[in-house]
């Protein structure tokens, strides 16, 4: 971690980002264990579309499949060998680098002649269809995972299904996952010194990055304290909800009412992603928003000179798969199950593991 930003964090601080350390939904549970991504194979994503390929245009939507490489190295090498602008590439989404993945990558037409000879041992071309947009970031679903958890515990089948059980009925706590946050934290470091420098000179890809590391770190905080105090599943007068199926945020103001549609799984309670376009609490839900960020030592208005790059908005604290699929095998236990975009599987499995699991980079 640089040492020129140690004294932006208290020592707790960057403890908790360095280890992960942040609470269990399910810690009255016993965990499995088990050991994640000790090859590509144990760890495969699937990205869940918004559209198919219309067939037409210009655009050639590739629906590729790549073993153990980043999404910038893939953007890099398409650039290369299709000799187009890596800025003329979509993608919806970056995908894990220790994992095998598939997913649409949009590329000028006139990049067809050379498509196949983009194939390497670390990158095939599945199929490929015409289109009339580029694809664009956030254009997804969500994924769909199918996650192998090897050397796992004795028992751990059962343990297993009793967590699965408990998360299906309350959801699993919706954290940004460690691979967002850099090694030991350096990424959020950065956005904290990024987020004290005029406008004039931020911008760019990376410094709206490093900002939304710093929101994320930020979310995280909100959750685990909500969830240490015991009133994740609780509407407090002022909170802002989040219609599950929509994301549709408004403020909870008939508590009795509010709360039987959470427990019944209609809607979710929502944290901050702070910017000045976030929807405001009330009362006390905005006492203890604000005490977070005076906890990190930023001003209300911390975001508000960067509006164009962290406008701010709202993430539901939990989430509840529609389904998870629990088999054993030879080598350990596999996880199948699909998540909404953003979401991390990591995070989800660690409710299982009861550990922070070691991921890479994206």
């Amino acid at each position: 971690m640089a040492d020129s930003f140690d004294s932006m964090l208290t020592a707790e601080q960057r403890r908790q980002l360095e280890t992960f350390d942040f609470p269990y939904l399910t810690a009255e549970l016993s965990g499995i264990g088990g050991v994640l991504k000790r090859e590509p194979e144990d760890f495969l994503v699937e990205e869940l579309p918004v559209y198919e390929p219309s067939g037409s245009g210009e655009h050639l939507f590739l629906w590729i499949e790549k073993r153990d490489l980043t999404g910038p190295a893939l953007i890099q090498h398409l650039s290369h060998v299709l000799q187009v602008d890596a800025q003329s590439i979509g993608m919806a989404g970056i995908k894990d680098r220790f994992a095998i993945t598939r997913q649409f990558i949009s590329v000028p037409v006139t990049c067809e002649p050379l498509v196949m000879q983009a194939e390497t041992e670390q990158v095939k071309i599945l199929h490929q269809s015409r289109h009339q947009n580029k694809l664009k970031t956030g254009h997804l679903l969500g994924n769909r995972f199918s996650i192998l958890l090897r050397d796992v515990c004795p028992e751990t089948h059962e343990r297993a299904n009793r967590i699965r059980d408990e998360i299906s009925r309350f959801g699993f706590p919706n954290y940004f996952g460690p691979q967002r946050f850099g090694h030991d934290g350096e990424t959020v470091l950065y956005g904290l010194k990024t987020l004290s420098l005029p406008a004039r000179r931020v911008r760019g890809k990376r410094a709206r990055f490093e900002l939304s590391a710093v929101q994320s770190w930020l979310f995280n905080l909100a959750l685990a304290e909500r969830i240490d105090d015991q009133l994740l599943h609780t509407v407090l007068p002022g909170d802002v909800m989040q219609v599950r199926k929509s994301g549709g945020p408004f403020l909870a103001e008939e508590i009795v009412r509010e709360q039987e549609r959470l427990n019944e799984g209609e809607i979710v309670v929502s944290g901050p992603i702070y910017g000045p376009k976030m929807k405001m609490p009330q009362g006390e839900v905005l006492e203890r928003e604000e005490r977070i960020l005076d906890a990190a030592g930023l001003a209300r208005d911390a975001f508000l000179r960067h509006r164009k790059l962290c406008a701010g908005t709202r993430r539901a604290y939990t989430i509840i798969p529609d389904r998870i699929d629990i088999q054993t095998e030879e080598n350990g236990l596999r996880f199948e199950f699909e998540l909404p975009s953003g979401c991390y599987a990591t995070t989800l499995l660690r409710e299982f593991m009861k550990s922070s699991p070691d991921v890479d980079e994206l």
